[in-house]
């Protein structure tokens, strides 16, 4: 009976209060042993290095775009830019040649000293304004004979005939123009009809 009472009496519980109270305290040993990592400083770095150097590849094509479309858009302005201004001038050299053709043949063969200077006068003002023109880059497209194109042509009327390939250019009726590489004004003509299919050539595209 003293025995179980010694066993089980005070001195048996302050015995086990160390014990309980260890535990708590071991695991705040541990936790202050394994703090947590830092990042690596040199990693981090290497990650900052990379993010800029995308960002100035980037930035580095863009401004190359940019030089290139302001380019391009420097050199359609100065090469168009007199666009509205050559179609005008061309309204101008149309009628300077209608007027050419209205003067009759035999006004023309009777020679008369002031009709022919009018005439060669009106001829030189005519040729004076198409050179001038071509100077700023406006050229006279020369159809007659090629494939019809409709980028640069403007079929009028179809002539009959059958020794030429199918839609070929037989006349012209007003003269077109480009401007650079754009049509200023398309020809207006007449074209075949009822010949042969035009051959193609190598690279598959029909030529006349």
């Amino acid at each position: 009976m003293t025995d179980d009472t010694n066993k089980h009496g005070p001195e048996a519980t302050a015995a086990e209060e160390p014990a309980n109270t260890a535990a708590p305290e071991a695991a705040e040993a541990q936790e202050v042993e394994a703090p947590a990592r830092a990042p690596d400083p040199l990693e981090l770095a290497k990650a900052e290095n990379a993010d800029l150097r995308d960002r100035y590849l980037r930035l580095a094509a863009e401004m190359d775009n940019l030089r290139r479309r302001t380019e391009r858009d420097v050199k359609d302005a100065k090469a168009y830019s007199v666009a509205g201004f050559a179609r005008d001038m061309l309204a101008v050299s149309d009628n300077l040649r209608r007027a050419l053709d209205a003067i009759p043949a035999e006004a023309k063969e009777a020679g008369e000293a002031g009709l022919d200077a009018l005439i060669e006068g009106v001829e030189m003002t005519e040729r004076s304004m198409l050179a001038a023109l071509e100077r700023h880059g406006v050229k006279k497209l020369e159809p007659v004979g090629q494939k019809f194109d409709p980028n640069f042509h403007q079929a009028m009327f179809e002539v009959p005939n059958a020794e030429v390939p199918n839609n070929t250019v037989l006349q012209v009726i007003q003269a077109g123009y480009v401007i650079g590489e754009r049509v200023l004004r398309p020809a207006m003509v007449g074209v075949s009809k009822g010949g042969p299919k035009a051959a193609a050539t190598e690279n598959g595209t029909p030529s006349a």
